[in-house]
């Protein structure tokens, strides 16, 4: 029996998608590119937008074309919103919510068994579901491992349906934690990112701290560098921060959601920060861990434009508030309206052709920034951890600080930790 598998979306799907193709692997499936008429589709759903959904849709019929008798196993965040719709699509055989991703193996299995697929083994999904959440990390890449540590929203902004895609705030135990991660480095892997759906809340169900977790995970051995996939502003506390800065493992690279640089529009969706708070959190963070001689700290932004009520004054007070916090790297989607979220009944919407202008507008200031951070770094030392793949004759790594360099291919290289000078 082979089993295929296609992932829309976050690195948090990911990593859940590589923990559901350990579990085949171990009860005997062989793993096949998704055009080989797999036996099996899994399908990981993204529902962050409307486009995600409809392609979300579209990956379920077309892998049915490929293979009309396939078991399609459908899971992700459409796959708890649109579960009705999802259900009626031709040629599916199981969809799976949110709360429900601890037995989408051994569910998968058991109906391979009552198909008449005796020599399936049974799974092992021991570690994998622990205080309500689905526990996964990625395999896959030689350098770098996707760790999922947390799970879900309070925040209910009024923009989102993360809340009721991937339900309340629930996180993985520390102990839990560490065991992934030494599995992770076990298999030679250098380099763990943490993610979650909002990563700073992690504690919630467990009443461990954020930062125990990060300290806990920091003295494992084999790990050599860490980074903090996302982060809310108002989460990452003085307190992790001065820990970080004080020599660990975790990297000078921090990815915080801004949504808006407009403080009536971040009071209007439900943000919990103004733009005063934002960049006195990005300043606090260069002063603990810039200095004479050390890396500049790359931050990454998160900026949606095109929020209802966003006028021409207020998407320029956003730019001018970026350009003043002067962030590496910005990550700009154009507002989507979701169903049953605030925001979708709000009267004031922006139409589809001044949100794509304004997506172009950022698009340009973050190649500017981009250029800037990496001129600021230039005759710095710094460290490269090199990846596997051969770019034509080149490889590429990045530093700490997330700066992309290029080496002439040389497979001693692939998975070292190289000293360098930008």
């Amino acid at each position: 029996m082979t089993v295929a598998f296609l992932t829309l979306g976050c690195k948090l799907n990911y990593a859940e998608t590589s923990t559901y193709e350990r579990g085949f692997k171990a009860a005997g499936l062989q793993v096949v590119p998704w055009s080989a008429k797999a036996g099996i589709y899994l399908i990981n759903t993204c529902s962050v937008t409307a486009t995600s959904d409809a392609k979300s849709r579209n990956l379920i019929r077309k892998v049915h074309r490929i293979n009309p008798d396939a078991i399609i196993i459908v899971t992700g965040c459409s796959a708890e919103l649109r579960r009705k719709e999802i259900e009626k699509i031709e040629g599916v055989t199981r969809v799976f919510g949110c709360y429900e991703k601890q037995i989408v193996v051994s569910e998968t299995l058991s109906l391979l068994r009552v198909r008449g697929w005796t020599r399936v083994a049974r799974d092992d999904c021991s570690g994998q579901f622990a205080d309500g959440v689905f526990a996964a990390y990625s395999t896959g890449e030689r350098t770098r491992s996707f760790l999922k540590v947390q799970d879900g929203c309070n925040n209910f902004c009024k923009y989102c349906t993360v809340p009721f895609a991937r339900g309340r705030s629930r996180n993985v135990p520390i102990c839990e934690c560490v065991k992934m991660a030494e599995a992770i480095a076990a298999d030679g892997v250098k380099e763990i990112v943490l993610t979650g759906v909002n990563t700073g809340d992690f504690g919630r169900t467990t009443g461990e701290s954020f930062l125990d977790l990060l300290k806990a995970l920091n003295g494992v051995q084999g790990i050599e560098r860490y980074r903090i996939s996302s982060i809310e502003p108002n989460l990452l506390t003085e307190e992790t921060i001065d820990w970080i800065a004080s020599g660990t493992k975790f990297q000078p690279h921090f990815h915080i959601p801004l949504q808006t640089g407009c403080d009536s529009q971040l009071e209007r969706m439900g943000r919990h920060y103004d733009t005063a708070f934002f960049a006195a959190k990005l300043e606090y963070i260069r002063k603990a861990m810039e200095g004479p001689g050390k890396p500049k700290v790359f931050f990454g932004i998160d900026v949606m434009v095109g929020l209802p009520g966003e006028t021409e004054e207020r998407f320029l007070q956003t730019k001018a508030f970026i350009e003043s916090v002067r962030p590496a790297f910005i990550h700009v989607f154009p507002y989507s309206r979701r169903p049953g979220t605030p925001a979708d009944r709000m009267p004031d919407q922006v139409s589809e052709e001044t949100k794509k202008q304004r997506v172009a507008a950022l698009e340009e200031l973050c190649a500017r920034l981009s250029a800037e951070f990496r001129e600021a770094n230039k005759g710095i030392a710094e460290r490269v951890l090199f990846e596997s793949t051969n770019r034509k004759g080149t490889m590429e790594g990045y530093t700490g600080n997330y700066i992309r360099v290029e080496h002439a291919y040389d497979p001693g290289l692939v998975n070292k930790l190289v000293d360098i000078i930008l």
